[in-house]
């Protein structure tokens, strides 16, 4: 069973926002300024992708401190972004589901999806400095465990809030190249 889990996963992570890397030699001027987007000391080169990822944080800052309206209004904001970026138009319905529930708990098992997706797409993302901080807490959705971004290596779990607020673990750093 656990197989299972870990290869349905695996498909999600692999399929997630449907980002393919392409390569290219990069001919542009290096004494151009960066047009990297700097989000709570992460800077990524690709603003949407820094959009995204600050509304994101917002997102998870509200379930952190459960607190409905914060979370489906943050919901809501990322819900467009999402839309409009090419490939996570899935990701997008979950966000406006979010947006949508007056429930924490269907919020945070929404949140859950939403996460596995945006941890792959930012795993794809250029940091210019910073570093992204997958988190996971083994006790969320009932025992099946939960991951989120995050920006701070201190553990805020959006899955618990204060009921357990530090429960989880850094299991992967994502770091400027």
């Amino acid at each position: 069973m656990k197989n299972k889990i870990f290869l349905l996963g695996l498909v999600a992570v692999l399929f997630a926002c449907n980002q393919t890397e392409k390569k290219q030699v990069d001919t542009k001027d290096s004494t151009k300024k960066s047009s990297a987007v700097t989000v709570n000391n992460v800077e990524i080169k690709d603003a949407k992708k820094a959009t995204i990822f600050a509304a994101y944080l917002t997102l998870k800052d509200a379930l952190v401190q459960t607190n409905v309206a914060e979370t489906a209004a943050a919901a809501k904001k990322l819900q467009p972004l999402l839309a409009e970026y090419e490939g996570c138009e899935k990701n997008a319905i979950m966000a406006g589901e979010i947006a949508k529930s007056d429930n924490i708990e269907v919020q945070r098992a929404t949140f859950t999806n939403l996460s596995t997706d945006l941890i792959a797409l930012l795993k794809n993302a250029e940091l210019t400095t910073g570093t992204i901080y997958v988190q996971h807490c083994p006790m969320a959705n009932k025992g099946d465990g939960g991951d989120w971004l995050s920006a701070s290596k201190e553990i805020r779990n959006p899955y618990y809030g204060d009921k357990m607020l530090n429960c989880g673990s850094v299991v992967e750093e994502i770091n400027s190249k």
